[in-house]
């Protein structure tokens, strides 16, 4: 266990020593490697020496020192790097979710789609508990093998979910956790040392952090890791080198990116807080957050999302998110620029008003992704769109 900070570990992360002194790895845009005998191509197939063979089985400089560099921001054994988030989930659950799925709390569009649409059609059992709706998790593991799914904060009302509680249940039953950790990123959180065996990144977020570049990860034990590894080569989910080389660029930067990220909103939240025209703020570092505590126990940092509610519903909300001009109207989140979106014209258009409603999803609702411009500017931009 390498018990240097975060930001040591990931900007001292060279598993590759350059001939030239660079202090990282140049972009080894390379497909395949040649061998000096078949005797030392066997020996790297073989598993008895480590080399590269083909970067579409992740064996490239590039990916694989990006992949050390994710596996330490989680203190994992080991990580796999992939063309996108989607990408890194569905390998995970077609890997380890064949005898079942549970997911718990609210998910990611994208991912609700994936499990209703495709895992299902494959056959593999889905199950979805609301986050109130713990307490049958046990009923619904029933026998082992089967994989329990979660975010937390969960998007779009930030609701946290008790990773450490979730684990222990889950691990009685002989099942897996795995827990996307996106929207708190692995300086605010770390779910592996909770209890958790799998963790999940949309890199596109913050491990990007710069809207340039999409990518996904997975970190894990080696054990977990290696047949997800065999998904994601047979699936042709490989991140690009190239793509590789701008995420290690971007995680340099992270810890302190995500410090500046969770001042911003902290003064955001506080601020709307305040506001005649909002009616209720998620957000949770604030102490009239419903999850507050939980927050304060698992998580070292509250993040750069919250959500706004707006008096008036849902026209008012939107005239409010055409009105800003600091914060872009846009999906995604976790840039150094700001964005707002509604949910229910976007993340959970798709769902019914009163499925939403049940999900704590109001029509008033605005998702706001803080980024890393001056606060004050956020808090005066915001004001005047309430205006």
């Amino acid at each position: 266990m390498n018990h240097k900070g975060p930001a040591t570990r990931i900007i001292h992360n060279r598993r590759h020593k350059d001939q030239f002194g660079s202090p990282y790895s140049p972009v080894y845009n390379t497909t395949t490697y040649r061998f000096e005998n078949t005797a030392a191509l066997l020996d790297v197939i073989e598993g008895r020496s480590e080399g590269n063979l083909y970067t579409r089985w992740g064996t490239n400089p590039s990916i694989r020192e990006l992949e050390q560099g994710l596996a330490g921001l989680e203190q994992a054994e080991a990580a796999l790097a992939f063309g996108s988030g989607m990408a890194a989930i569905s390998a995970t659950l077609l890997a380890h979710g064949r005898k079942g799925i549970v997911c718990v709390g609210d998910l990611y569009g994208g991912t609700q789609e994936l499990l209703k649409n495709h895992c299902m059609a494959l056959g593999i059992p889905v199950t979805f508990l609301f986050r109130e709706e713990q307490n049958r998790l046990a009923h619904e593991l029933g026998e082992s093998g089967k994989l329990v799914y979660f975010e937390t904060p969960a998007n779009p009302n930030m609701a946290i979910l008790d990773v450490r509680a979730i684990a222990e249940t889950a691990h009685q039953h002989g099942a897996l956790v795995a827990v996307d950790n996106t929207f708190a990123s692995p300086i605010n959180q770390q779910p592996l040392e909770l209890g958790a065996d799998l963790v999940l990144h949309s890199a596109t977020k913050y491990l990007s952090g710069h809207s340039d570049i999409t990518a996904g990860a997975l970190m894990a034990s080696t054990e977990l890791a290696k047949p997800v590894a065999a998904w994601r080569k047979n699936l042709g989910q490989l991140i690009a080198p190239e793509t590789a080389a701008l995420l290690s660029r971007s995680l340099r930067t992270l810890p302190v990116r995500i410090r500046q990220h969770n001042e911003n909103a902290m003064a955001v939240a506080e601020a709307m807080e305040q506001h005649p025209k909002i009616t209720k703020v998620h957000y949770p570092g604030l102490p009239s957050f419903e999850g507050h505590d939980l927050a304060q126990q698992q998580m070292t940092g509250f993040g750069g999302m919250l959500s706004i509610e707006v008096e008036g519903g849902q026209q008012a909300a939107e005239k409010v998110a055409d009105s800003l001009k600091i914060f872009l109207l846009a999906t995604s989140l976790g840039g150094v620029e700001s964005l707002v979106s509604q949910p229910s014209a976007t993340s959970h258009h798709g769902l019914s008003h009163e499925e939403r409603l049940k999900r704590g999803i109001g029509d008033g609702m605005l998702r706001l992704s803080v980024g890393l411009e001056d606060a004050k500017d956020l808090i005066a931009d915001l004001n005047q769109a309430l205006s």
